[in-house]
């Protein structure tokens, strides 16, 4: 017998209210699929059956599985090459020209899945910006998903996962085959701490980053949601700081107190006249 209307309208509204991530409707098949493993672990009948389940549950660890098997975690090594290397040519060198009497940085990678970004950026900078080695860097890996960053933190990964944007050059220095997977050595491991936040939650009052990389996950917040993030985002960060988006991302009729710098890559308007300006073609040329 199919799951009712109610129940499918109970599950996006509890995505919603949990992680303000939207679910359409038309997006029930996506429901169907994904709490399939739920029903099965617990030997439940249908959909129906779970939202009795979560009904009675009233904010045990169920909640936090309905989400996780929902939220979508797409992420790979090195994704979108080239903001990489605006970060580690243009964004980073800028950033440690401005703090070069404090030596610290602060890097915030929100929505980091399974670890791919920090861990991408880690190796990029060891390999690239070895002087900050020296320095007081803290790169802060966050997601709402604590079975996600219980992985990230083992810093293994399936062939498949390391396929993807790792080169072999990376995968030789950095990682060491254990049994499936591929396991990160340990000093790249060191460099990134994992914490769970929610972006619609609390944030720690210890965040106030130089740049921070919120990339590929504001496109599945309504406007509202998107506005208020990006509004905490620029109270708490550097006023000279970064903010970087995904491709398909954009603070254009979203917040008007941020400029696009490069693509994928802001800073707020009052940052000051030395801010680097450009196409974003220009790293490709430069003598870094």
């Amino acid at each position: 017998m199919p799951s009712s209307a109610h129940s499918f309208a109970y599950i996006r509204d509890l995505l919603f209210s949990r992680v303000a991530i939207v679910l359409d409707a038309e997006k029930d098949y996506l429901i169907e699929s994904r709490m399939q493993p739920l029903l099965r672990k617990y030997s439940l009948e249908d959909l129906d059956a779970l939202v009795v389940r979560l009904r009675q549950a009233a904010g045990d660890d169920l909640y936090m599985e309905v989400v996780d098997a929902l939220t979508i975690n797409e992420t790979y090594f090195f994704r979108d090459p080239d903001l990489f290397e605006t970060m580690v040519k243009v964004v980073l060198p800028n950033l440690m020209e401005a703090r070069k009497k404090q030596r610290r940085l602060q890097i915030w990678s929100a929505a980091c899945s399974t670890g791919q970004e920090p861990y991408s950026l880690a190796m990029k900078i060891r390999e690239q910006l070895p002087e900050l080695a020296s320095w007081r860097l803290h790169l802060l890996a966050t997601d709402v998903s604590t079975t996600c960053l219980s992985r990230a933190k083992t810093g293994a990964y399936r062939k498949h996962e390391v396929e993807r944007g790792l080169s072999e050059q990376y995968l030789a220095q950095h990682f060491a085959r254990n049994s499936a997977d591929y396991e990160l050595n340990e000093d790249i491991r060191n460099m990134v701490e994992f914490r769970q936040i929610n972006l619609i939650g609390d944030w720690p009052d210890s965040l106030a980053p130089d740049l921070i990389l919120m990339r590929n996950v504001l496109i599945y917040f309504n406007l509202e949601t998107k506005k208020k993030i990006l509004e905490r985002a620029r109270q708490i960060m550097a006023p000279d700081g970064f903010l970087m988006l995904g491709t398909a991302e954009t603070t254009l009729n979203v917040d008007l107190n941020f400029e696009r710098i490069y693509p994928g890559t802001y800073r707020l308007k009052n940052a000051g006249t030395d801010a680097p300006t450009g196409t974003g073609n220009e790293y490709r040329h430069s003598r870094y």
